[in-house]
C-alpha cells in the first residue's frame, strides 16, 4: 500500500495558494546605491531588519550580509593573504644626477617610498606594511 493511500482524504487542507515561476529564474543583481538605501532604510527608527528585508523580496541573510559589508568595506577588499592591487604608473625617470641609480617608486598620498634594485623582499613587505597601517 503507498503512503497516499493510507491518508485519510477527508483530513487533508485543500490547497490554497499555488505559485507558478516562469522565465529564465537567474539571480537578481543589485546596484551600491539600491543596496546602501536599503541597508540605510534597515537602520532606520523601528525598522526591524525581516520587516525591511520582506519589503524588498530578501532574506534577512542577504540583508545582514549587505550590513556587515557596509559596516567594514576596507576590511572586506584586503583579507589578509588575499591578492590586491595598485595602480601604477610609468614615467621616464627624473635627472637627479649623473649617476641614476633604477628604483621603483610607491606613491601614497603625501608618502614616497623608493625601493632601490636588489632589495630583499622581506624588508620591501615590512616597509609597505608599516605605510599601509600609518595611511
Amino acid at each position: 500500500m503507498s503512503d497516499t493511500a493510507l491518508l485519510d482524504k477527508s483530513k487533508t487542507a485543500p490547497l490554497r495558494r499555488l505559485e507558478v515561476f516562469t522565465g529564465a529564474g537567474r539571480r537578481r543583481s543589485w546596484t551600491a546605491e539600491q543596496k546602501a538605501q536599503i541597508v540605510a532604510e534597515s537602520y532606520a527608527e523601528g525598522a526591524t531588519v525581516c520587516e525591511v528585508a520582506r519589503r524588498h523580496a530578501l532574506t534577512p541573510q542577504q540583508l545582514f550580509a549587505w550590513r556587515r559589508d557596509a559596516a567594514r568595506p576596507d576590511e572586506r577588499k584586503t583579507r589578509r593573504g588575499a591578492m590586491a592591487f595598485a595602480p601604477v604608473v610609468v614615467a621616464a625617470p627624473r635627472q637627479r644626477s649623473n649617476q641614476a641609480t633604477p628604483a621603483i617608486e610607491v606613491v601614497v598620498g603625501m608618502l614616497t617610498v623608493r625601493v632601490a634594485v636588489g632589495a630583499d623582499l622581506a624588508t620591501l613587505q615590512m616597509v609597505l606594511h608599516a605605510v599601509r597601517a600609518a595611511s
